[in-house]
């Protein structure tokens, strides 16, 4: 796993972005959503219509009976801020003889910092899957366990889960990567589409979504 780019890398936070200007839409009515997350204005359940398509497309390429149910889309500026640091401090206290500047690589394995972050972008998609009852498949791990409450088994490739939940996982992957989509190696529930990160996977010039108020 040592091969992994974070998001806080050069290589992605140098990657310019050639706004587009593309809508936010509701998910809800679209696809499943769970509310585990939710706000009070419904931020959590919109995406850039780009993205929303595209997770459209790999719903239709889905086997029966298995459905994508999106946890977290869109997330404002100040709680974007407000997990880094948080996650950030967490692992302060854990690990007191890391740098700041390894602290900072550190956290960005499960929060972007604020100056990358695809989900103010609308570009990025918390998500799990669940069968036709709404009750959620085996992946492994619960959306957003971090590294270390999970052991790494949060890892998109972890080798340590069991046979169900590589097979789910294997799913999820092929048919969000057919549309479009790009995974966070470090979360295997985190996909986007138009960020930084996915210019730099897919060798784009530019992001064609930055930061958008809701």
């Amino acid at each position: 796993m040592s091969d992994i780019v974070l998001i806080s890398d050069p290589r992605v936070t140098s990657l310019p972005v050639a706004e587009c200007g593309e809508p936010l839409s509701d998910v809800r009515g679209r696809l499943r959503v769970d509310g585990r997350l939710a706000d009070d204005a419904g931020a959590y359940a919109h995406l850039r219509e780009g993205v929303l398509a595209r997770l459209e497309d790999a719903q239709a390429l889905l086997p029966a009976g298995c459905h994508i149910v999106v946890v977290e889309g869109y997330r404002p500026l100040a709680l974007q801020r407000k997990y880094f640091e948080d996650y950030k401090d967490e692992l302060r206290a854990t690990y007191p003889e890391m740098s700041p500047e390894e602290l900072h690589s550190a956290a960005s394995r499960y929060v972007s910092p604020i100056e990358v972050a695809p989900h103010t972008a609308g570009a990025a998609v918390d998500l799990t899957l669940c069968d036709d009852d709404g009750v959620e498949l085996d992946m492994g791990t619960a959306v957003n366990d971090n590294p270390e409450e999970s052991d790494g088994a949060c890892y998109t490739d972890a080798p340590d889960i069991s046979a169900d939940a590589r097979q789910n996982r294997k799913i999820l992957s092929t048919a969000l990567e057919t549309a479009g989509l790009v995974n966070y190696p470090t979360e295997w529930w985190h996909w986007s589409y138009g960020d930084r990160y996915w210019a730099m996977t897919t060798g784009a010039e530019a992001a064609v979504y930055g930061p958008v108020d809701f």
